[in-house]
């Protein structure tokens, strides 16, 4: 998959707890930690919205497109 997901590295750079962005977006962290990984085939932009807000960061920020891994 071209897309990578770098909320973790979001997460470190905002040094912000996965269980804190969890509660304030309204999912598990067990759905967050598959966010993480990249091993989910899709997001809703409201969760996208949250997850953007509570790190104060644009949609961008949170993925990266590799054309070299398509």
């Amino acid at each position: 998959m071209p897309i990578k997901v770098r909320l973790n590295v979001m997460l470190a750079e905002r040094n912000v707890k996965s269980k804190d962005l969890a509660e304030h977006v309204g999912i598990t962290e067990a759905n967050l930690s598959l966010l993480k990984q990249g091993k989910v085939k899709g997001i809703r932009f409201e969760t996208l919205e949250r997850i953007c807000d509570y790190l104060d960061c644009q949609p961008g920020d949170l993925m990266r497109y590799d054309k070299e891994e398509s």
